[in-house]
Parts: C-alpha cells; structure tokens; sequence
C-alpha cells in the first residue's frame, strides 16, 4: 500500500504556544513526531507550516517543509494547499498526523490509510477507540464519534455521545453502550476528496463544535471508522501533556 503523510504544526497553539518546538529528549516534539511517520513505512512526509521557527527547525532534522498560508481554517485546509502545492494524483491516499501526536504508534498511522484503501466508497477514513471512564465520557476535551451499522461516522460531538436516557444515574459508569467510542484524531483522505472538501465553506456544525471533520459529514461525504488495533497515548495540548509525554520519551 502506497501513502503520504502530511504533519500540519503550527506556532500558535492558544494551549500551549511554540509547542511543535518544545524540547523533548534533546530535540523539538515536531523530530518525534516526524519519527513515527517515518517509522509507518509512508512514501513521502512533509511537514506543512505557517511559521518560519517551525521551518528552519524541521529542516534542520531532515523534514520535507511546505510553507502554507496562516490564513487556514484547519489542517485540512492545510494539508490541500500542500497537495496542490506538489502536484499529488487525486487518486494519493494522504494521511494527516498531528504535528502534536509524537507517541501515535506507526502501526496505527499505517492503519488508518488501509481503512480507507479498503473502503473504497469513503472519502475520509479515521479511528476510534473505547472510552474508559465516565469522566472521560463527559470531557469536552475527548471527542466522541458514533458509526452506523456499516462503520461510517454518523456524528462527532465534544457532547457526551449518545447518551444513554436510562443507564447513567448514581451509579455512574460503566455505560454499556457499544456505540460510545472516543475518536482518534488521524485522517486518511483521497486527495480528490481533500480537494472538495478544503473547497467547501465551513458548517456551523464545524464552527460550533470546532470539528473539522463535521464540515464532510455535513456536506455528505462519507467518513469510514475504525477500531483502532492499538490505543495512542493522548497528544500533546498542555504543559501537563508535556511533562508526561517527556517521562515517557526520555526514560524509552
């Protein structure tokens, strides 16, 4: 199976500003991620970024830079500026890996380009896991996705999804509801998907719940889920996030 990988990474996260350059283990978190991308076995990897800092820091570890424009929405749109940018054939599975992900095991940056190679009537293909806990259920931080019978999203809402009228009282978790998943923040797109969709404008769904991925559902494309085959640590959005991904990585 052929792929490419585009990591958008921005400078001005409102969370955590300049995280893409934070230091971990002696190098910026953006090396790490770039490490899992290359690690998936992906033809190409290129790094997509607004800010000069980033640039000269990617290029410095070896990354393939585009410079996009600071004017984009979302990352979708970045990544089209990227594929317009080099020419890519609209039949190109392109896999978009958050420059903020440096522990996403490559076996699951590889999985989610063969759900939508397999899926061949999807546009976009992304990844879900279970939720564990109650208070996960009801964090607006987790995202949560509901499929139906065939695996195609339904709906993603930072709302606790769906909510169960009777189960859920003083006796609080476990809610046995099979469709309460947490997605995965990794897309895989055709590029000539990619291209339709960066061309639409944003949904108030999309603006509402500032998620992207509502602005495909809502103009009917098709988003394939699936079970992701291993869990990703959570990415990095807090200097919390950070300290913890910085045990992991310095004591690997």
């Amino acid at each position: 199976m052929s792929f490419r990988i585009v990591i958008p990474a921005r400078f001005a996260s409102v969370r955590l500003p300049g995280k893409a350059l934070r230091e971990i283990a002696g190098r910026p978190l953006l090396a790490h991620v770039h490490d899992r991308a290359r690690e998936s076995g992906a033809d190409e990897i290129v790094v997509a970024t607004d800010d000069p800092r980033i640039e000269l820091a990617a290029r410095n570890f070896g990354a393939a830079v585009v410079m996009t424009s600071a004017a984009h929405a979302s990352g979708t749109d970045r990544i089209a500026a990227v594929v317009e940018r080099l020419g890519w054939p609209d039949d190109t599975l392109v896999v978009n890996l958050q420059g903020d992900e440096p522990l996403m095991p490559p076996a699951v940056i590889g999985q989610v380009a063969s759900v939508l190679e397999s899926a061949t009537g999807a546009a976009l293909a992304t990844l879900c896991a279970p939720l564990e806990s109650l208070a996960e259920f009801l964090d607006p931080n987790v995202v949560k996705v509901v499929t139906d019978a065939r695996g195609a999203a339904l709906y993603f809402s930072r709302a606790p999804l769906p909510w169960p009228r009777d189960r859920i009282g003083s006796d609080g978790w476990p809610y046995s509801c099979a469709h309460a998943r947490r997605h995965i923040g990794v897309y895989a797109y055709r590029v000539a998907s990619l291209r339709r969709l960066a061309a639409l404008p944003q949904c108030e769904l999309e603006q509402v719940e500032c998620l992207e991925q509502l602005r495909a559902i809502y103009n009917g494309l098709l988003i394939q889920v699936a079970m992701a085959g291993e869990i990703p640590a959570p990415g990095v959005d807090t200097d919390e996030d950070l300290a913890r991904v910085k045990a992991l990585l310095e004591n690997a």
